[in-house]
C-alpha cells in the first residue's frame, strides 16, 4: 500500500501515519518546539539533507501544520512556526518521549533529554505522567530544562554542521574557478594556434596567385 492509498483510507491512524508518519516530520516539529525555527538551524540538528529539508517543510507548510514567516527580506529567510494543527502534535512527541523513558533504558540513554514540569501543577511530566482528563497537551504549559549531556550532543551537531558547510565554501570556489578556466582556455586563441592560422592563409594565398599565372601563360601560348 503506497502513501497515496494510506491518505486515503478510512482509519484514522492510517490516515494520521500519511501526513506525520516519517521519523522527519516529528524531528522538524521537535525542534520547532524548541524554538529552533530557521532552516540551517532544523538541519543541523536533523542531519537531513538541504533538498530533503526543504521538501518535508513545504508537505507540511501544505497540510497546514506549520507555517512560514520572513524575517529577512534580503536574502529572503523564513522561520517555522507550528499551526494549531501542528500544535497538537505536542502530545504525539509527548508520548513518545514518555515511552522511551519507561523501556528505551537498557542502553544507559533512557533519562530524560529535557526536565520537564507542568507549569500549572508544578509536577514532573515523566514517563507515568498523564495529562489531566478533558485537556489539550501542549509544551507551551511546561517548563523545560534540557540535560547536559543532550546539550552538548546539540552543541556537537551545530559545531560539525557550520564546520562541514565553511569547508564545503573552498571547495565550490575552487571549482567555479577550474571551470572559469577552462572555459577561458577555450575560446582564447593561443599564439601559436594564431601563427598557424597566419601561416596557412599565406601558402593558400601564394597558391592560389600560382595558378593564376600559370592559367595566363597557357593562355598566352
Amino acid at each position: 500500500m503506497g502513501w497515496g492509498s494510506v491518505s486515503d483510507s478510512f482509519c484514522n491512524i492510517a490516515r494520521s501515519l500519511s501526513v506525520v508518519g516519517d521519523r522527519w516530520t516529528l524531528l522538524i516539529m521537535r525542534e520547532i518546539s524548541l524554538r529552533n525555527r530557521r532552516f540551517e538551524e532544523i538541519q543541523a540538528q536533523t542531519g537531513m539533507s538541504s533538498h530533503l529539508l526543504a521538501t518535508r517543510l513545504k508537505r507540511l507548510e501544505e497540510d497546514k501544520i506549520i507555517e512560514r514567516h520572513v524575517y529577512s527580506a534580503r536574502p529572503l529567510r523564513h522561520e517555522y512556526f507550528a499551526t494549531p494543527k501542528g500544535k497538537d502534535l505536542d502530545a504525539v512527541m509527548l508520548a513518545l518521549r514518555n515511552w522511551d523513558l519507561r523501556w528505551g533504558g537498557s542502553d544507559g540513554k533512557g533519562a530524560a533529554a529535557v526536565d520537564i514540569t507542568d507549569k500549572r501543577t508544578g509536577k514532573v511530566v515523566d514517563g507515568t505522567w498523564h495529562n489531566p482528563a478533558g485537556e489539550t497537551f501542549s509544551f507551551s504549559n511546561t517548563n523545560s530544562v534540557m540535560s547536559e549531556a543532550w546539550k552538548a550532543e546539540r552543541e556537537a551537531n551545530a559545531a560539525a554542521f557550520y564546520a562541514a558547510k565553511q569547508r564545503s565554501v573552498p571547495r565550490a570556489k575552487k571549482t567555479k574557478a577550474t571551470k572559469s578556466k577552462k572555459t577561458s582556455t577555450k575560446s582564447a586563441p593561443t599564439k601559436s594556434s594564431s601563427v598557424k592560422r597566419s601561416t596557412a592563409k599565406t601558402i593558400t594565398s601564394k597558391v592560389s596567385v600560382r595558378k593564376k599565372a600559370a592559367k595566363a601563360h597557357s593562355k598566352a601560348a
